[in-house]
């Protein structure tokens, strides 16, 4: 019994509540508008299955060891490259090394905390819906950071919209605490995640690599460094 419910679950993952009120407005449009039209009908049941698949939330398995760094997002590792974090972050105007991973609209889009922490700031920026992939787009483009105070430093996780992605979700608070593979947030419809590691940092993926969030792990801060500050922001 429990290996059947495995493979029902893996084949048809849950829907994240936040898609709840999607699919069922998608639902009532299909059944109302396909009562007169039967080929509206199954166009607008093609766009409810994809919906629902669009909020899937599978199950995801997290290593656990000190120091690694998992990927916020499934998707596809788009830039690896040492630029200076958001302004708004308040960290140190020094260069950290940002890999970033572009979501598309096929993607889970649930986001998972890259590490284990406490959520130490959380910064809302509004901006414009620019494609996700553009490295503009970290400057540009709506956002939400946050920085994460964790065993071997800090290290920061932005949100960032894209151009079909109109909402980003938070599910998270100043000065929580949580395990990597948490579940923290989303953004809906196409977007990107930049993950800010300390300069040094070696990664783990490559551009171009497909990612898992929570399972893809992109570095490794315990065989990279001794000892990394803290920074402290307020």
């Amino acid at each position: 019994m429990n290996s059947l419910w495995a493979t029902i679950t893996k084949a048809f993952p849950p829907i994240n509540r936040e898609g709840w009120p999607f699919v069922a407005i998608a639902a009532i449009l299909t059944v109302v508008l396909g009562a007169f039209w039967q080929p509206l009908f199954w166009i607008l049941l093609g766009l409810t299955i994809w919906v629902a698949a669009f909020f899937r939330d599978p199950v995801r398995v997290t290593p656990e060891a000190d120091g690694l760094v998992v990927s916020p997002a499934d998707g596809r590792v788009s830039r690896i490259v040492d630029v200076l974090p958001p302004p708004e972050l308040g960290l140190p105007a020094e260069e950290m090394l940002c890999i970033s991973v572009f979501m598309n609209v096929f993607n889970v889009h649930v986001n998972r905390m890259p590490i284990t922490g406490e959520i130490e700031k959380i910064v809302y920026t509004p901006g414009k819906f620019l494609n996700a992939e553009l490295d503009k787009a970290s400057e540009f483009n709506e956002r939400n950071g946050l920085v994460i105070r964790h065993s071997h430093g800090t290290l920061a996780c932005v949100q960032i919209a894209g151009l079909v992605a109109r909402r980003i979700v938070s599910w998270t608070t100043e000065g929580s605490h949580h395990s990597a593979g948490e579940r923290f947030g989303m953004i809906r419809f196409g977007s990107r995640l930049d993950v800010y590691l300390p300069k040094g940092t070696v990664p783990k993926v490559a551009l171009g690599q497909t990612t898992l969030a929570g399972e893809t792990v992109l570095a490794d801060l315990a065989a990279t460094f001794v000892a990394v500050p803290v920074y402290r922001v307020g």
